[in-house]
């Protein structure tokens, strides 16, 4: 197999797009919805952990001489660092950093952007990540994927 796995769309460029377009809807069309100050914290401690996430992730894909994009070929199956805690921390750290913005900015578009990211990156990208992950390393990625949870929780 010389090629990786074939996936539309850039998530990266995907999570920037639906900021800005999270930020002009929900700035200038929809009306704000306040929330409890607690919130807003809980907002600002998300987004710095998102930030950590992305970056612990991108420097692991880095040491281990690994291509982050998604439609690059894989020559080894991660497991250290944050990766022993989720099997996809980049695409965590997109979702989380839409609801954290949606905790401290209160814009319900960054909400909705949020659950929209989640359902295409679970549904068109994660799976077919999954898919050749499993074509091309089997047995060992079958024990990863018994171990680790792909977001987390689940």
């Amino acid at each position: 197999m010389n090629e990786g796995p074939n996936i539309k769309g850039n998530p990266l460029r995907i999570s920037v797009g639906l900021l800005l377009a999270s930020y002009i809807i929900g700035e200038f069309i929809l009306p704000k919805y306040p929330l409890i100050y607690f919130l807003n914290l809980i907002g600002v401690l998300g987004l710095i952990a998102s930030v950590s996430i992305f970056f612990s992730g991108f420097n692991i894909f880095k040491t281990y001489n690994e291509d982050p994009n998604p439609t690059s070929i894989s020559n080894k199956i991660i497991k250290t660092g944050i990766f022993a805690y989720t099997r996809n921390p980049i695409y965590l750290s997109f979702v989380t950093f839409h609801l954290s913005m949606f905790l401290i900015f209160e814009n319900v578009m960054y909400f909705l952007s949020a659950i929209a990211q989640a359902i295409w990156l679970h549904n068109y990208v994660i799976n077919k990540e999954e898919e050749y992950l499993n074509m091309q390393f089997s047995e060992e990625y079958k024990n990863y994927t018994n171990t680790v949870k792909r977001w987390i929780f689940f």
